[in-house]
């Protein structure tokens, strides 16, 4: 990867002095569900860095959140072995002929670690020793001091940094500014590691796309999507949306009652259906599949939306069907264009997945086309769906797969990736080389 696609105020990995240095490194290794690895693809793109560390003789200290263990209520972190960082030290020890150790600290089950005191000397002894090569913390998330506001978050931090030399944050998915994310590139010198260059890189090609530029985007809430929607909209050549996000644009600008769409929803949309109305990008789904149910496929009937007119009251409508994939406008903007974005799910999988299915393989067909595709659930259904054309992705130059959906989304919505705060971190001159 070239450098000077880079802001040139951003530190880089192969800039720093780490050499026999401790390095803290950031990492998105949030891959565990139920204890389980389903897929191993964002440990296996952070090796690069951990290569790029093991070749300058570093000594890497790695840290990852795994789920969302803290209870925002009542402050209770959930420290059980479903969101354990082990399968991913199993994982890397199967993966790499090295000796990797996750300390042993003080770990309350319901309230996390608070206490870290010296319990974990002996092991940062003999990561500097080469006794050995790897130490992974527990989950970053169950230390009390990660998420919070007050002292307990400057005594975190004073502990974490003094643990390591040199801070890369790899992880540029975790874009909330926590005390792994933000707080220690301020406490140590900093840098961007290699997976977080390349997704800056990419998202600036959603930013600043070769066209004809088709952004395909759904979701099943309305306003988290919004922000980005905008912005997405004032980019974009031609737009398609799935999922309630479609759901909620119909039922504003076709003046119909759908099922699950909800007031509120509807008032955020007016914007976006004005906007549509001067600029007409947003392309009609025109066949629809609409059941009774989201539970389970009862009553099931494809509907068009012809059908759709002010006063009418419809059930869910649950996904797109495959037939809409022959209409002309789309079958046009899929094929001619030279920029796709994808973050969505078209429909309520696993019940209803054709749509999806159906559309992941239509984009697939345009070779030329750079494709971007955002977000876990999109990821997730494309590796279930299309195992094929996923394995393809990984190794194509067609294809990139974002770590992140929330982080990608943020980063489009402030119209810059450097507007994120870990990001902007990275940037600051308060430790620069």
């Amino acid at each position: 990867m070239r450098e000077d696609r880079l802001n040139p105020r951003l530190r880089l990995i192969q800039n720093m002095d780490i050499e026999n240095k401790v390095i803290l490194l950031r990492v998105d290794h949030n891959v565990v569900k139920k204890g389980i690895i389903k897929d191993p693809y964002r440990i296996d793109i952070s090796l690069k860095t951990l290569y790029h560390i093991a070749s300058r003789c570093g000594r890497p200290i790695l840290m990852t959140h795994v789920g969302r263990p803290r209870d925002k209520k009542s402050g209770r972190i959930r420290c059980r072995d479903e969101n354990s960082v082990a399968p991913v030290v199993d994982y890397l020890r199967r993966k790499l002929p090295i000796r990797i150790e996750i300390p042993e600290l003080p770990i309350d089950s319901d309230w996390g670690i608070k206490e870290t005191g010296d319990s974990i000397t002996e092991s940062i002894w003999k990561l500097r020793s080469g006794e050995i090569h790897m130490l992974y913390l527990p989950n970053i998330r169950w230390f009390q001091g990660e998420e919070a506001r007050d002292e307990e978050r400057n005594r975190f931090l004073r502990w974490l940094s003094s643990l390591g030399e040199v801070f890369v944050n790899d992880a540029i998915s975790a874009w909330r500014p926590h005390v792994s994310t933000y707080d220690i590139a301020k406490a140590l010198p900093s840098c961007a590691g290699f997976q977080m260059q390349e997704e800056i890189v990419n998202i600036e090609k959603v930013l600043e796309p070769q066209r004809p530029f088709l952004a395909i985007v759904a979701g099943s809430k309305y306003d988290t999507k919004i922000g980005p929607l905008k912005e997405l909209y004032m980019r974009a050549d031609h737009i398609l949306l799935g999922g309630v996000i479609y759901n909620v644009f119909l039922s504003v600008r076709n003046g119909v009652h759908i099922d699950g769409v909800s007031d509120e929803d509807r008032e955020l949309a007016k914007e976006l259906v004005e906007l549509d109305k001067k600029h007409g990008k947003i392309i009609d789904i025109p066949y629809l599949v609409e059941s009774r149910s989201l539970e389970e496929r009862r009553d099931v009937k494809t509907i068009s939306i012809r059908d759709m007119k002010d006063g009418k009251s419809f059930s869910y409508i649950l996904d797109m069907s495959p037939l809409s994939l022959e209409n002309e406008r789309i079958r046009d903007a899929i094929k001619s264009a030279k920029t796709i974005f994808v973050n969505a799910v078209m429909g309520l999988t696993p019940l209803f997945s054709e749509g999806t299915k159906s559309l992941y393989r239509k984009v697939a067909e345009n070779h030329k086309a750079q494709k971007l595709l955002a977000g876990g659930d999109t990821l997730q259904e494309l590796r279930k769906l299309c195992p094929d054309i996923y394995l393809h992705g990984m190794e194509s130059d067609q294809y990139y797969y974002f770590t992140g959906g929330g982080s990608i989304l943020t980063a489009i919505e402030k119209g810059d990736p450097y507007e994120l705060e870990p990001v902007k971190a990275l940037m600051e001159d308060l430790y620069a080389t």
